[in-house]
């Protein structure tokens, strides 16, 4: 599946520090697949720069409408 495809696929996610100084992203979703993703402070800075980039794109793709679709022309 890429990046730019739809899913219907549901998923919940927390995030959090971990007793060891690292930053965990949980993912568990449907099916009973638990996925924990740990990453250290410096890399989980470039993850959340990278979510802001995204969304900054996502916003001029729609037009800067802040994620609402534009409505349609009649």
């Amino acid at each position: 599946m890429g990046i730019d495809k739809q899913s219907d696929i549901a998923a919940n996610i927390q995030i959090g520090p971990t007793e060891l100084g690292m930053v965990r992203i949980y993912i568990e979703a449907d099916g009973g697949i638990e996925l924990p993703l740990d990453f250290d402070p410096e890399e989980a800075e470039e993850i959340a720069e990278e979510l802001l980039a995204a969304a900054e794109a996502a916003r001029a793709i729609a037009g800067g409408s802040k994620g609402k679709a534009k409505p349609k022309k009649r």
